[in-house]
């Protein structure tokens, strides 16, 4: 045998052995459906014997190569109760084990991603969070984000400004410390830093999420006081097609003048969306209709949105989509601000209004990779915004936001989420803000950890750097240094959760934030009414920090399931950026120089320090009690907001002698239930305010004529300063009160498919303002019919 064969020799031992390995080999595979709706789960963990795991594939499939025995199989996805099973693998032979994953069907195991940027279950997070599910928007009939967000405990937003337990007052259309996101990436618009409530998908939904307190450290400048999610639909196996429709009317207001002619004056709209999957492609078509006569003269609005989603999964490289997410609406209206009288506060000063006719598009491509362990994304927004009017002002701004993010899941339950963001801002010369630029970069890390299958630890930093024009962020100054600064500012956030018993988890969190102004308080010079509103190109960034202690205890009554939450916070700002109205005399100080009214405005300031601190109860849940399926969304919120520097003879442009930061209440209780019995619900909210314990005095109160000259024989005048509201010094105690406003709807499935349902909103008819010269809704009637296919 000469010495090239002996060489073959180990060659051909090594190709029988792996010849009888395959001998002795099976297969294990099946399919992974949701038990109740049978559509497919895609990304579900298969394992057997804890090991050996594998993610179902786009069409919810699995497929594992085994060595003949029994093994027991498992099957896990958060949302879902664990499938367990004992499975043969016998020799050259395929075992088909299809898995149906049933709800987990209780409170504490919603789904949630943007706590962590990743999915985990609700009573995991280490942060207070609620959910907003889509049956609640749609049951209310809700025609715009804001309004359904007033009902969530903690939350308020007033003429369009969000607050999370008292982390915002009143600041007109600029700036916003909550940030809004739809899918993860920001919605604020780039001039005017705020939130377009009207222009959010409501009809392409699948849930909305909000955080309280700091988030910086994940999600950026504007995260200051919370974050909103917004998270639109995809495909699943089955297409579903909803078509709303609705027509309601205003009824007149209790005590006030009642200004049109006619019966009333009314409202209407219709909402369309369509989910399909066909093959590798994902679908979602969605489209709105609305117009709105409006309670008050001549605030009109009419607006008409369409938006899509686009989703590829290739088949030839698992775990590779490509897609692109798309809105634009158009709206048209006319924009209420200041009454002309507290008698007739429906009706505009000088019975003129601003006309406003606006456009908004934005575009959204995305891909996505999956391999193994590990997802990459990269997501990209362009955000176009076109705002004019006809008093010659208008606003031309276009974002464009990019984020890589990678995310790894180790053994042992570790997620890390790491990430980069580049965003820029084009505000394209316009009368209102001018041309400017603006940049935003940034880099995030986060790792979760969770021990002993109890106790879940995250901890998270991000660098951020913003820039507009010439101002930027300084950086931070290193302490050990003295002189050293990070080109950056560094924001971090900790927090941990503790499972004490089944249902009681335990949890603490501390986070930092910080927001770079907006363009809009920085430069916006225009007038609204009577009220100039100024610039202040000095004004510089905000920073915070929040801690919270919390605990959240699930129950069961009969099949209802739910969890009770009670949690303390405290929040802490630097630099705080208020709206302040006061008078600005031509050379930039404070103060009546001149007796025109034509020197009163709004402008922003960093007034100094701030701190709030309180408490919150909820209770959250759904389920049968008996033969009724109750839904229950409750809580109450005691919030103090205080300035902790005040001195009475210095801060004079609150209310005399009130150290309370303005437009801020310090009671809050919100609560919605939904009863469902056969073919017939009945649903009931109530929200609580608290009185508005401090405004801009210059809105109630008399103020002096500050030129005197003694000398000349010049005494001091005494100037009503109420002329920019009429009437509100002599009924400030209806402002400066508290109020409830009740809702009530009864609906009837007509069958399987149709559902008509009557809503009554603000049904005692209570008149009340969330913030001066702002009169709310008289009571509404809304008919609507619901076609689901």
């Amino acid at each position: 045998m000469n010495k090239s064969t002996l060489k073959l020799i180990p060659l051909l031992a090594l190709f029988c052995s792996i010849m009888k390995a395959q001998d002795t080999n099976g297969r294990l595979q099946g399919s992974v459906i949701d038990k109740a709706t049978k559509d497919t789960i895609i990304g579900a963990v298969v394992s057997v014997d804890k090991k050996n795991a594998i993610t179902t594939d786009i069409h919810g499939l699995y497929s594992l190569t085994l060595s003949e025995g029994t093994y027991t199989l498992s099957c896990t996805m958060i949302g879902y109760k664990t499938f367990t099973s004992q499975v043969n693998v016998k020799a050259n032979e395929s075992a088909i084990t299809n898995i149906e994953l049933a709800d987990a069907n209780t409170a504490l195991d919603e789904v949630v991603v943007s706590a962590g940027k990743y999915e985990q279950k609700l009573s995991d997070v280490t942060v207070s969070m609620d959910i907003i599910k889509t049956s609640l928007i749609e049951n209310k009939n809700t025609t715009s984000l804001e309004f359904i967000m007033n009902q969530v405990p903690g939350v308020t937003v007033a003429d369009g400004q969000a607050s999370i337990r008292g982390g915002s007052g009143f600041s007109y259309g600029a700036g916003s410390r909550v940030l809004m996101l739809v899918d993860e990436m920001p919605m604020i618009s780039a001039d005017a830093g705020d939130i377009k409530w009207n222009y959010l998908p409501l009809e392409n939904l699948e849930q909305v999420e909000v955080i309280k307190g700091a988030s910086s450290a994940l999600f950026g400048s504007s995260a200051l006081n919370g974050v909103i999610n917004l998270r639109t639909l995809y495909a699943k196996d089955k297409p579903i097609t909803k078509l709303t429709t609705f027509y309601g009317s205003y009824d007149a207001p209790r005590h006030n003048y009642k200004w049109w002619k006619g019966s009333s004056q009314r409202q209407s709209g219709i909402n369309f969306s369509h989910a399909q999957r066909t093959g590798n492609f994902d679908l979602v078509l969605g489209g709105h209709k609305f117009t709105d006569d409006g309670f008050r003269m001549l605030e009109t609005e009419d607006r008409t949105r369409f938006n899509a989603n686009l989703r590829y999964n290739f088949e030839k490289v698992p775990g590779l989509s490509v897609g692109v997410n798309t809105n634009m609406m158009n709206t048209k209206g006319g924009l209420f601000f200041l009454w002309q009288h507290y008698d007739s506060a429906y009706v505009p000063a000088g019975r003129d209004i601003q006309r406003y006719n606006n456009n908004r598009f934005n575009i959204d491509p995305f891909v996505t990779y999956y391999k193994g362990t590990n997802k990459f994304s990269l997501r990209n927004r362009y955000f176009k915004t076109d705002n004019r009017n006809d008093k010659n002002q208008g606003s031309l701004a276009e974002l464009y936001y990019s984020e890589f993010q990678y995310q790894k899941r180790f053994a042992g339950n570790l997620n890390l989420t790491a990430g980069f963001v580049y965003m820029e801002q084009m505000i394209l010369g316009d009368s209102l803000f001018g041309k400017h630029n603006g940049q935003n970069k940034a880099g995030y890390v986060q790792a979760d950890k969770k021990f002993f299958d109890k106790l879940t630890v995250s901890v998270g930093l991000r660098g951020e750097f913003y820039s507009i024009d010439t101002a930027q962020t300084t950086g931070y100054l290193i302490p050990s240094s003295g002189k050293g600064k990070l080109p950056f500012q560094p924001v971090a956030r900790i927090g941990v959760n503790y499972q004490a018993l089944n249902y009681t988890f335990i949890r603490a969190s501390f986070g930092q934030g910080y927001r770079f102004p907006s363009v809009a308080e920085k430069f916006v010079s225009t007038s609204v009414s009577s009220l100039k509103i100024y610039p202040n190109p000095s004004l510089q960034p905000e920073r915070a920090w929040s801690a919270e202690l919390g605990v959240k205890q699930g129950f069961k009554i009969g099949n209802f399931k739910g969890f009770l939450d009670v949690a303390g916070f405290y929040t802490e700002y630097t630099n705080m950026i208020e709206f302040v109205f006061d008078i600005y005399n031509p050379n930039g100080k404070t103060g009546i120089f001149y007796l025109d009214q034509q020197y009163a405005g709004f402008k922003s300031q960093n007034i100094g320090k701030a701190q709030i601190s309180g408490g919150e109860t909820s209770v959250t849940g759904s389920g049968k009690i008996g033969p009724v399926n109750v839904t229950i969304l409750s809580g109450y919120t005691y919030i103090n907001p205080v300035n902790p520097d005040y001195n009475s003879s210095s801060d004079t442009l609150g209310l005399p002698g009130v150290k309370t930061l303005k437009y801020r209440s310090k009671h809050l209780l919100k609560n919605d239930i939904q009863l469902d019995w056969k073919f017939i619900s009945l649903g009931y909210s109530t929200r609580f305010q608290s009185k508005t314990e401090n405004i801009d005095r210059r809105f109630v109160q008399s103020v002096l004529h500050e030129y005197n000259d003694i000398a000349n024989g010049v005494n001091w005048d005494e100037i009503d300063g109420t002329y920019i509201l009429p009437g509100l010094r002599q009924n400030f105690p209806a402002f400066q009160k508290s109020f409830w406003i009740h809702d009530a709807r009864i609906s009837f499935n007509l069958n399987k498919n149709v559902k008509f349902a009557f809503i009554v909103n603000n049904f005692t008819n209570e008149e009340y303002q969330n913030r001066p010269g702002d009169m709310r809704p008289p009571t509404q009637y809304i008919g609507q019919i619901s076609i689901k296919l």
